[in-house]
């Protein structure tokens, strides 16, 4: 690992850890010439996989084109950036362990919208609407319906109902 401070080569581990629910580690260098103190991270890659699309064009996998699915669903919503790497780790490991050299796009769309579902049902109903293309509003409600209704809570149309009493 090229020390970022003089590019020397050189450099020595004095600490590693195992960041990201273990999937990640963080290891802690210095530079043997300059002394520069600095962190790396090691990731699990996927590599030789690759996505057949719909239409039977085959690609090589990206987690960028991943990355970027989930940004768009999870735009605004409260997730920290550690979340969404754990989010985007976790469901790398789960298309790691279906143990192929091919993946479809739609088996990667089915493992993405189960991670949604447990970590953010408006991520997971933004990403549902695009992977399965609703096309009108009762393909939402129809989507709304897979979740059980909290407890405590009633729903009218997707809206909570006032606590406060009509005059």
């Amino acid at each position: 690992m090229r020390c970022p401070a003089c590019h020397n080569i050189d450099t020595k581990v004095t600490d590693s850890r195992l960041v990201n629910e273990a999937v990640a580690v963080r290891r802690r260098r210095k530079c043997l010439k300059c002394g520069f103190r600095f962190s790396t991270y090691e990731e699990v890659e996927i590599l030789n996989l690759t996505v057949v699309k719909r239409d039977g064009r085959r690609e090589p996998y990206g987690r960028e084109k991943l990355e970027a699915g989930l940004k768009k669903a999870l735009e605004k919503r409260p997730i920290t950036h550690e979340g969404f790497k754990r989010l985007v780790n976790v469901i790398e490991r789960d298309i790691q362990l279906r143990g192929r050299n091919e993946i479809t796009s739609q088996q990667i769309g089915e493992v993405v919208m189960k991670r949604l579902k447990r970590a953010d049902p408006v991520a997971y109903i933004r990403f549902a609407s695009v992977y399965r293309s609703f096309t009108d509003a009762e393909s939402f409600w129809e989507e709304l319906r897979s979740f059980p209704a909290k407890s405590g809570t009633s729903r009218q149309r997707g809206r909570r109902r006032s606590n406060t009493p009509r005059s």
